[in-house]
């Protein structure tokens, strides 16, 4: 379970003690220390697709540092029911949040089934460790209710601040109301302390920082609303194209409006414009561990809930799709112990974070987390040498509720009116294609080696045996609980 911090006593050991609290002896004869805990501060930002990360250095340097994981995937591409995932490590399936809104999503849902009595805060602060939770939180929580969660030491966390000014935080219990200072700079800030406080005495802390950028109305620092003059929306193969064969939700929908065009370039401009002040947030944060000593024995975390698309497969401005601009998101992981430089191309999800933190925080996960850490797949020499990893999943599951099973007065999270938004489905995405199956029966594959921008759905040529197999797979890991049985249905040869 301890595989990455004996990687990090190895590499950084002398570092490590200067930043953290003295660690017990192992046996005199070893003539080592085992190494502390390292601290671990995760940044999640809101519908940040991959596209954007070229306005972000801060975050390219912390690339350049550290491990990227290329084909890291969301279990559902929409803000609440992947939060519940990264929380819990499990399956939508298994939390039982699959939208942002009751009856079978949002933080009512999720608080109403248990799910905040069993995340990495409470299994982290179980651990030693100081926890604090900083943002976003989850669809549907209110800081007026004054609630609290177990397993968070610091709590300052709003519900619609998506404008960035005028909004609310519940602080420790006690909500308090900001209006113009800008949202992103203020959890800077209140993680900055967060760090300092915790490096003064030595306690090992987690601090996540969730933000609310890039999402929608993708409001921009004050700082930043004149960058970028000009830019638009890329215009890649699938830009305003409909697939081959495509699904009913999706078949029919008529070429993209000149307005629709300009709505579409202004929010991309927008969106480059407010990961800005997220990418300053990663350098003063990183800042701040270099000045307090713990950068040291500090693992950072960087991604995203889900991604996000504008244009592409003809449609405007959202998520929630199979497709890979809105499942694929960026994981970037540096610190003690982290490959430099790396890329890692086996298949990972967000369930995988909290079983990563507790794997690093030396900690075991329970037998219901569904998700396997990362850890090994972060140490040197274990992926550049070819080193197989023993039964890693080579398929990940995404799940997706439509709207179908919402109350007619339910209406999606789109300040637009502009989405479509698929029926239910389920889908496969391995390294080389995509599987979906919807809830009316329809099919798509996409072979992403001959086909990278999914335009060509080679569903109607699959055999049959090759489609019961693939059926097979996706019903195994649609019904598993559990990382025995999840990593078992994972590891797909359809």
């Amino acid at each position: 379970m301890r595989s990455l911090l004996r990687a990090v006593g190895a590499v950084t050991l002398s570092l490590c003690l200067a930043a953290s609290q003295p660690a017990p002896a192992v046996p005199a004869q070893t003539g080592r220390v085992a190494p502390a805990p390292p601290n671990i501060v995760f940044i999640l930002a809101d519908d940040l697709s991959p596209d954007l990360l070229r306005f972000m250095p801060q975050v390219r340097g912390l690339a350049a540092g550290g491990t990227s994981f290329a084909n890291y995937v969301v279990t559902d591409t929409l803000c609440c029911p992947s939060r519940a995932s990264i929380y819990t490590g499990r399956f939508p399936h298994n939390t039982g949040v699959f939208t942002n809104a009751a009856p079978d999503g949002g933080w009512a849902v999720f608080r109403q089934r248990g799910n905040e009595r069993d995340t990495y805060g409470t299994a982290l602060q179980r651990a030693g460790y100081r926890t604090a939770m900083l943002g976003k939180y989850l669809n549907g929580y209110q800081p007026a209710s004054g609630h609290v969660p177990p397993g968070w030491d610091q709590w300052a966390v709003g519900g619609d601040a998506y404008r960035q000014f005028d909004y609310t935080l519940n602080e420790n219990g006690v909500p308090r109301a900001y209006g113009a200072e800008y949202l992103t700079d203020v959890l800077t800030a209140k993680a900055s302390a967060f760090i300092e406080m915790s490096a003064g005495d030595r306690t090992p802390f987690f601090v996540e920082i969730s933000t609310f950028a890039p999402h929608s109305p993708f409001t921009p620092a004050p700082q930043d609303v004149d960058a970028f003059p000009g830019l638009t929306a890329p215009r890649g193969p699938a830009f305003d194209r409909l697939p081959s064969d495509a699904p009913p939700w999706l078949a029919g929908r008529p070429p993209l409006a000149a307005d629709q065009i300009a709505r579409i370039d202004d929010a991309y401009r927008r969106r480059a414009q407010s990961v800005l002040s997220l990418d300053r947030m990663v350098g003063q944060l990183r800042a701040t561990l270099a000045r307090t000593g713990a950068a040291a024995n500090t693992v950072l975390v960087f991604s995203s809930d889900n991604g996000f698309h504008l244009g592409e497969h003809r449609l405007t401005v959202g998520k929630q799709t199979a497709f890979e601009t809105d499942i694929r998101v960026p994981l970037i992981v540096a610190g003690p112990g982290v490959r430099a430089g790396a890329t890692v191309n086996q298949t990972a999800a967000n369930i995988d974070l909290r079983p990563t933190f507790e794997d690093l925080a030396g900690t075991p996960s329970p037998p219901n987390v569904d998700g396997r850490s990362l850890a090994p797949l972060l140490r040197s020499g274990i992926v550049d040498s070819g080193t197989p990893v023993s039964g890693w999943r080579t398929a990940a599951l995404v799940e997706h509720r439509g709207p179908e099973h919402r109350r007619p007065e339910f209406r999606p999270d789109d300040p637009d009116r502009q989405k479509v938004i698929p029926e239910s489905y389920a889908a496969l995405r391995t390294p080389d294609w995509t599987f979906v199956r919807y809830a009316g029966g329809a099919l798509e594959f996409y072979d992403r080696r001959t086909d990278p921008h999914q335009l060509r759905n080679a569903a109607s040529g699959l055999s049959p045996a090759r489609r019961a197999a693939l059926a097979a797979a996706l019903d195994a890991l649609v019904a598993c609980k559990g990382a025995v049985a999840c990593g078992k249905a994972g590891v797909v040869r359809a």
